[in-house]
């Protein structure tokens, strides 16, 4: 029997990247990646991540979060994701400030600066090579040596680099909708270069307080939403002086806030989280 069969869940969103939360606390289970890709068919729940809530492992935290993509694979990190847990669970508890075990490390959230808003810290960013993880040194990260399209007029070049909490290539360019990100997310993502496939990321600074971006998703695709991806793009332009260290990031689906802390380099996201429905995963959906 699979683990997510018969299980509650709840449909939720963070500006439209499609998030499920499964509460798998009281009675805790495997997740496979085969059952991750089961749950998220059109006739399941279809999602972007899935956010599984297992008991806390580690002392002073609520709950480790395991989080999978729809292709199966796990991920470290999703700001979205995170902000819908937290969400759920400031509802059910009346709690404004919790703290999360991610395969990332430690993540603490709380509600506010409104009571329908909610940050996420998502930790210090990583710029070394081996740390992103890259296949090869590169020595600066705010540049790497990698392009599509011809070698004198290549159609995207020269990436922005850095892990927050999962890896990121931030491609600068003057129109974020100018490009066929469907066709070059998969090429890129999937790139030797990153081992462990990358978070693709067209970026457009319009001044020192506001980027606009679109993001293909590692593991998800083409997505409204990826809040790490929001979080990378913020510290890459501000490592690059071209931008400030808050600043607005406008996605398809929405605006985020991120704040790359001057006192201990920690990335914060704000953002809201938006309930859907709830539901029960068909057993049938496993079968196979």
């Amino acid at each position: 029997m699979s683990a997510l069969a018969n299980r509650p869940f709840v449909k939720m969103n963070g500006l439209g990247n499609e998030i499920v939360v499964v509460d798998m606390r009281k009675t805790p289970a495997a997740i496979s990646a085969a059952d991750a890709r089961a749950a998220a068919q059109p006739n399941g729940a279809p999602y972007d991540q899935l956010m599984a809530l297992y008991p806390p492992r580690t002392a002073g935290t609520d709950s480790l979060v395991r989080i999978y993509n729809n292709d199966g694979s796990e991920a470290g990190a999703c700001g979205n994701g995170m902000r819908c847990v937290v969400r759920r669970l400031f509802e059910k508890t009346g709690q404004t400030a919790v703290t999360f075990e991610t395969r990332a490390g430690l993540l603490n959230c709380w509600q506010g600066p409104a009571p329908d808003l909610y940050t996420v810290d998502m930790g210090a960013p990583k710029f070394a090579w081996q740390d992103i993880p890259l296949a090869e040194e590169f020595r600066d990260t705010r540049y790497i040596e990698l392009q599509v399209g011809p070698i004198d007029a290549p159609v995207l070049h020269s990436p922005s680099v850095v892990s927050m909490g999962n890896p990121h290539a931030i491609f600068w360019v003057a129109d974020v909708n100018a490009y066929d990100l469907e066709r070059f997310g998969p090429l890129l993502e999937n790139h030797p270069i990153f081992p462990e496939r990358a978070n693709i990321t067209l970026a457009h600074i319009v001044d020192r307080d506001h980027i606009t971006i679109r993001t293909w998703e590692r593991g998800a695709g083409l997505t409204k939403a990826c809040g790490s991806a929001a979080c990378a793009a913020a510290v890459a332009a501000a490592r690059l002086k071209r931008a400030n260290r808050v600043v607005q990031i406008q996605l398809p689906g929405g605006e985020l806030s991120i704040e790359w802390r001057v006192g201990d380099d920690h990335v914060l996201m704000t953002g809201t989280a938006t309930f859907e429905y709830e539901g029960r995963f068909d057993p049938s959906l496993f079968a196979a």
